[in-house]
């Protein structure tokens, strides 16, 4: 029986962050082992409720016109007071899948998450310009290092 949950929120409006997408599960799938429950879901179907039930979260967005993906700040619009003081701690990571350089994304992301008080567990991972193939490995070690965090105790 799993012991504890890793939630994934990742917006995959494309086959390129799809593919950002399904390797950051076979990372975290790569070191979940029996203890650790994967979930993955769009930003429209997370919820509140899906977080509180999350020992550790991965958030995964475009960049869009500088800022994070319109699918990922409804997000944290619908859940954010739901949350607050009821997840202090939390550990999670982000990619983004930058067009520019990432920074109007990472900061919102960052100041949001830091209002919740989770913990961040590792400096974002931007992927910007034009996309290559050796974002998905990068976005497959993410999964890989939350997952083993997460069974190992370690956040």
């Amino acid at each position: 029986m799993p012991e504890s949950r890793l939630l994934i929120i990742s917006h995959a409006p494309s086959p390129n962050t799809r593919a950002l997408r399904d390797a950051l599960i076979l990372g975290a799938q790569s070191q979940a082992g029996e203890t650790l429950e994967l979930s993955c879901m769009s930003p429209f179907d997370a919820s509140s409720e899906d977080v509180l039930k999350a020992q550790g979260l991965i958030l995964g967005t475009t960049e869009n016109f500088g800022y994070m993906a319109g699918a990922s700040k409804d997000f944290f619009d619908r859940c954010y007071y739901d949350l607050l003081d009821q997840t202090a701690a939390l550990p999670y990571a982000v990619y983004i899948r930058a067009g520019l350089d990432g920074t109007g994304a990472t900061n919102a992301i960052n100041n949001i998450c830091n209002g919740l008080k989770w913990k961040r567990v590792q400096a974002p991972l931007v992927l910007q310009g034009k996309y290559q193939r050796s974002f998905e490995p990068q976005c497959e070690a993410l999964g890989a290092a939350m997952a083993a965090g997460l069974s190992a105790g370690i956040f």
